[in-house]
């Protein structure tokens, strides 16, 4: 059994960095622990680092174990999960020192995987996952879920809670419960009789989880349009902003159907490209639907001289800006607060829009309230600007119900 290098305890203040290969099913296992350490009443942030891709290329996904609650990165890796050989090199060196490195040692440990002052701890995933399940893609899927269960052991996280998490996901699939558990129970088996259980860093239960939710800003947005009366979503899909329009489809699946005829009460519209969107939207408002879209910087562009028009003719519009960075296609998995001027005079002539300004998902949500009463009391475009950060990463955002919106005052630029 590897012994860990001396390192004070870290209860509930430490950053986990999981690395994997995108298009593996990791997100679904990494959000899970993500999860269970929320359900445990420790406040989390996690962080999505993606490439633009479908399947391949390196992905990781940090967790900021954090007891006071704090929204931004550490600056430091207290416990990385390497499992992409691709990347050992990289990962290695981002671990703080009097950290510690998780591998996959069913195969010799690579050479790159060598510091003096860290402790590196190797499972057989691979191994166990050969033994005890039966297919290539499921074999690749368990891996990740058994990481999960060998971090249970390691952290001193309730695997009661992961179970419930795994019920609640698969409440209609039974037999991947159990597949799921299997998996977790394995790498929880193995941990605790071969590596060093609890490891100095670890979780113990709290009560400052409360009364919150875990959701990403797209999905806030999505829901507060549909809160402030929104009927139509012409758009058109670009990175970071589809999963938006996503979720307000889901959304008015459930609260915008007539329960006595079942027809809908809306339209989300797919359309040919950014100004056929945008084009929608103003004949829609112009009929009296409250409609939105929402895009990225590359989509602003396309949609100047529609903006232009609507500010003219005054006409009341909604537009989300899911920001990423530029220009042109540029890198769609990564985040950037880069068009505010762009949206500001959005259009030609002496055009002003208003723009809010959400800082969270809570405020997404509330802000998109604030957008559509504002487009039809001043008969404008208005456009909200997220980025890729707020608009696809899960934060911890207060449950709505009952409580009072901590939101800004809109500011007319």
């Amino acid at each position: 059994m590897a012994q860990p290098h001396a390192t004070q305890d870290r209860v509930n203040d430490f950053v986990i960095k999981l690395a994997n290969v995108n298009g593996t099913g990791s997100a679904s296992a990494n959000t899970m622990l993500m999860k269970s350490i929320f359900r445990m009443g420790v406040p989390v942030m996690g962080k999505n680092y993606f490439p633009s891709n479908i399947q391949g290329l390196p992905t990781w996904y940090e967790i900021r174990v954090t007891k006071d609650a704090y929204v931004a990165r550490s600056g430091r890796v207290d416990l990385m999960v390497a499992m992409n050989a691709e990347t050992y090199q990289k990962d290695v060196r981002e671990v703080s020192p009097g950290g510690f490195l998780i591998y996959d040692s069913t195969w010799p440990r690579a050479a790159v995987l060598v510091r003096d002052d860290i402790t590196i701890l190797g499972a057989p995933l691979a191994r166990l996952c050969n033994e005890n399940f039966v297919g290539v893609r499921n074999r690749i899927l368990m891996k990740n879920v058994m990481y999960v269960g060998l971090l249970a052991a390691l952290l001193e996280i309730d695997v009661e809670v992961i179970r419930q998490l795994l019920h609640e996901s698969f409440a209609k699939k039974p037999a991947l419960v159990e597949a799921n558990m299997k998996a977790v129970q394995l790498g929880y088996d193995y941990a605790k009789q071969h590596l060093p259980c609890p490891l100095p860093l670890r979780i113990q239960r709290m009560d400052k989880t409360r009364g919150s939710v875990m959701i990403d800003g797209n999905t806030a947005a999505g829901l507060g349009a549909v809160y402030a009366g929104a009927t139509v979503g012409p758009w058109y899909p670009i990175t970071p902003s589809t999963s938006l329009m996503d979720a307000f489809t889901s959304f008015c699946s459930k609260l915008r159907v007539d329960p006595e005829t079942g027809q809908n009460r809306y339209a989300v519209i797919q359309a040919e490209d950014e100004l056929a969107a945008i084009g929608m939207v103003l004949g829609a408002n112009w009929n009296g639907a409250r409609a939105f879209t929402a895009t990225s910087g590359p989509g602003i562009s396309l949609m100047g001289e529609f903006i232009g028009l609507a500010y003219y003719a005054e006409i009341p519009a909604v537009i989300v800006d899911v920001q990423r960075v530029g220009p042109s296609t540029g890198m769609p998995t990564r985040t950037q607060q880069c068009d505010i001027l762009m949206c500001a005079y959005a259009s030609h002539g002496d055009t002003k829009h208003v723009l809010l300004f959400p800082s969270n998902p809570e405020e997404c949500f509330y802000m998109m309230v604030q957008a559509f009463d504002l487009a039809e009391r001043l008969q404008t475009p208005v456009f909200v600007l997220l980025d890729l950060d707020i608009g696809m990463n899960d934060w911890m955002a207060p449950n709505s119900s009952g409580t009072t919106p901590t939101v800004r005052t809109a500011a007319r630029c």
